[in-house]
């Protein structure tokens, strides 16, 4: 055998006489990616949406996702 093809490199295509050729969109469909995890695209493109939003927020801004944390002075003075 050799290495380099040269052997069937000019031979013709084979074309079934008995099937038509598939069409290139079906073709392409066979490649598509696969779904295996249902809603997780989803998930990643929502957290994306929202760590732009904060990478694009005016520096000092509340972060609006998370409630703000209680300061010290702030604290619950109940357990005197």
């Amino acid at each position: 055998m050799t290495e380099d093809y040269s052997d069937i490199i000019a031979l013709p295509h084979h074309q079934s006489v008995n099937h038509r050729p598939m069409p290139m969109e079906s073709r392409a469909a066979q490649f598509a990616p696969f779904a295996a995890l249902t809603g997780y695209g989803a998930a990643v493109d929502e957290e994306a949406r929202l760590q732009e939003d904060r990478y694009n927020r005016p520096y000092g801004q509340e972060d609006m996702d998370t409630p703000a944390a209680a300061e010290p002075w702030q604290a619950d003075e109940s357990w005197d």
